[in-house]
């Protein structure tokens, strides 16, 4: 029983990639807005009940790596090394993960310039990254040993997360999410001296 449980799980997790990898590869072609349902489909030689099973929308079909986002991001708290404060493991996992890919990997640039050229995906993607604030804020409380609602924690994450989003419209998106965290880390005072 065991093993056709296993089969049927690989089955349905190849199915879902490739669906993923087709409707990537028609966005990249064609753009969003021109590929539908029924396209993305075809591509991946399933109807398009089955791709719903998988995936509740158009846009879905993009971000499929969201549990891994929100463990990779509260690792970042629960893990960073001794002496690292929460605001700066943040930082460096938000530049490792989200700013500095976009410098070597031409498949990741190309996502990223698609997501951000198309108002849907931009929206979907900055709803779906906001989503792990609340497991964020908690990890980050739970670690500085306060309740599990603490507000400061809570500002905190939903800041942090924000970075993401202040850092797209920036000429230099590295300085953007530095400059926030920096802020982050030390506050106003801290950060601008010269503008009390």
């Amino acid at each position: 029983m065991s093993e056709t449980m296993g089969r049927r799980e690989r089955k349905k997790a190849a199915t879902r990639q490739s669906l993923a990898d087709a409707a990537l590869k028609l966005f990249l072609e064609r753009g969003y807005d021109q590929v539908g349902i029924k396209d993305i489909a075809d591509a991946a030689d399933v109807s398009t009940t089955t791709l719903f099973k998988h995936f509740p929308g158009k846009e879905a079909l993009l971000f499929d790596e969201d549990a891994g986002q929100e463990a990779a991001l509260v690792a970042a708290v629960r893990e960073r090394p001794a002496g690292c404060s929460v605001p700066a493991a943040l930082c460096d996992h938000i530049l490792r993960n989200k700013i500095d890919p976009r410098d070597g990997n031409p498949e990741f640039i190309r996502f990223v310039e698609l997501v951000d050229a198309t108002p849907a995906l931009r929206d979907y993607s900055h709803r779906m990254w906001l989503r792990h604030e609340v497991a964020l804020a908690h990890a980050i409380a739970e670690d500085i040993g306060a309740p599990e609602d603490d507000p400061a924690c809570a500002a905190l994450a939903r800041f942090a997360l924000e970075t993401l989003g202040l850092a797209r419209d920036q000429a230099d998106s590295r300085k953007a999410v530095e400059s926030a965290f920096e802020l982050l880390e030390h506050g106003w005072q801290a950060a601008s001296p010269t503008r009390n």
